[in-house]
């Protein structure tokens, strides 16, 4: 994932009226701190949680950070979590790499008109600190030539729908981002 901060943070304040703060992390992995957004009922509004991205469930031979969000809402390890912690995480965009005459390329993929991006995950509260699986979707045309997954997204218009709807009313969201969404350039 790549995290910019500045953009991140004024787009958030100035067009949702979100109070964010986070830190620049054009590589972030597995392991590493990432900020994300959740609903909290109490207040009923949107807030921001710390998270640690990947879980390590007491079965898993390596640490987990991706479901699949057609069956999320159904596998044991997810169901609850799908139910209960939606989140989105705002990037500003995601890395994949493509092997190429031999060697592994790295591309980076953003909205085309340069705002934020908010992925779909589901935190997990762990025993140190609240912990993140994003989501993966099958791939947009565009996406589908670099990686047989991308990540979920959530429109910004669909937030609170995803955040308060029931599981079941979820499906039309479900959908990758329409390939004229996202452009894709080599990163370094």
């Amino acid at each position: 994932m790549n995290v910019i901060a500045a953009p991140l943070t004024a787009y958030l304040d100035e067009q949702l009226g979100i109070e964010f703060k986070t830190q620049d992390n054009t590589d972030l992995r597995p392991t590493q701190r990432i900020d994300t957004l959740m609903w909290n009922q109490t207040t009923e509004s949107i807030q921001q949680v710390p998270t640690r991205w990947g879980i390590q469930p007491t079965w898993a031979t390596k640490l987990l950070i991706n479901a699949q969000v057609e069956t999320a809402a159904v596998k044991p390890t997810f169901k609850r979590a799908f139910t209960q912690s939606r989140c989105v995480i705002p990037v500003s965009g995601y890395y994949e790499w493509r092997t190429e005459e031999g060697r592994k390329v790295k591309y980076l993929f953003e909205s085309r008109d340069n705002s934020p991006l908010f992925m779909g995950g589901l935190v997990f509260h762990g025993p140190q600190h609240p912990e993140l699986v994003s989501l993966t979707i099958a791939p947009n045309e565009t996406c589908a030539a670099y990686h047989h997954r991308m990540p979920f997204f959530v429109l910004v218009d669909a937030m609170n729908y995803w955040f308060t709807s029931a599981v079941e009313q979820l499906g039309p969201l479900l959908q990758p981002l329409p390939d004229a969404a996202i452009q894709v350039s080599q990163a370094e």
